[in-house]
Order: structure tokens, then C-alpha cells, then sequence
């Protein structure tokens, strides 16, 4: 992000799903975070399933609000404590839970002018008309520079990977 000097940004807002995209994003938000001076708050938004319109539906099944809030929280808690350990990612940082859908989530998180809004750019190809809808609605509302982070070159391996598998092929490893 070329051009932002150090006290222009305060915060380096980041959506944490664990997908591969997610962590790529997450990496790259450290990075700039640090560069920057900044606050890392890595934000991880989730719905009960079926949405909150099924919750309101049948507020008998499944499991509380709450309940689903604290999983939320011990998996940003995981996948923060899998990508930088113990140490941490060497900058403050605030995780954030938000409920919600993702995308409108992080537009009201990283709601100031002076923050970066980082979100993994999704999938390529004839997947991005069915994906990307997060990092589409982000940088159609956020109020603040969105960096979409394009896939990791290693999602593509291990999409190949899982495709052979799943077809049972042979997997070709003279090149390891």
C-alpha cells in the first residue's frame, strides 16, 4: 500500500474465516500492520446456520446465540494461535467476533477513514461469479482503502491435490 504513511492508518482491519484466502489475507494484514505502525484487528463474522432469519424461526433447535458466539470466538482464538503462535503477530492487536454476514461486518468494523480493510480476493476463474461476494460488497461500501488479497498459489495445488484424490488418480511426486 504504497503511499500511506505511518500515522495516517490506525487500524488494519482483516476477515478470519480459516480458509487458505483468509489466512493469505491475514498474513498480509500483519505484515502491513506492522509496516504501518498500526493496530491488527482480525475479525471473524459469523450466523447461526441457516442465517438469523431460521434462527428467529425456530428459536427451539440448535444451539443458543451464545453458545454459537463462544465457538466463534475459540475458532478466531485457534486460527490466530496456528498463523503466529505464541509470540503473536508483533503488533497490537484486537480479534473481533461480529455477528452477522461477513462482508457487512467488516464495512461496520473497519468503519474510519483513516483504517485498511484487507480481504482475501477469493477464487479465479469461473468460480469468482459464484465467490467473492465478501471482497465484492467491501469494496463497494467500506469507507476506508479495501487491499483484496489475490489466493495463495498453494489453493490451486491443493485443489489439485484433493481433485485427484477425489477421483482417485495417480499423483505424479518425481518433482518432490
Amino acid at each position: 500500500m504504497a503511499g500511506y504513511e505511518a500515522s495516517a492508518v490506525s487500524r488494519v482491519v482483516v476477515g478470519v474465516s480459516g480458509s487458505l484466502g483468509s489466512v493469505t489475507a491475514l498474513r498480509r494484514a500483519a505484515a502491513l500492520a506492522r509496516r504501518l505502525g498500526a493496530q491488527l484487528w482480525p475479525v471473524l463474522a459469523w450466523e447461526p446456520p441457516g442465517g438469523d432469519y431460521a434462527a428467529r424461526r425456530s428459536p427451539g433447535a440448535g444451539l443458543p446465540a451464545e453458545e454459537w458466539q463462544r465457538l466463534a470466538k475459540q475458532r478466531l482464538a485457534s486460527v490466530l494461535e496456528e498463523i503466529f503462535g505464541a509470540d503473536g503477530a508483533g503488533v497490537p492487536m484486537r480479534a473481533v467476533v461480529v455477528r452477522g454476514a461477513p462482508g457487512p461486518a467488516l464495512v461496520a468494523t473497519a468503519d474510519r477513514e483513516d483504517d485498511v480493510l484487507v480481504v482475501g480476493a477469493g477464487r479465479r476463474g469461473l468460480r469468482r461469479a459464484f465467490a467473492g461476494r465478501v471482497s465484492r460488497h467491501c469494496l463497494a461500501h467500506a469507507v476506508c482503502p479495501v487491499l483484496a488479497v489475490p489466493p495463495s498459489p498453494l489453493q490451486s495445488e491443493l485443489l489439485s491435490v484433493h481433485r485427484r484424490y477425489a477421483w482417485h488418480l495417480r499423483i505424479d511426486t518425481r518433482g518432490l
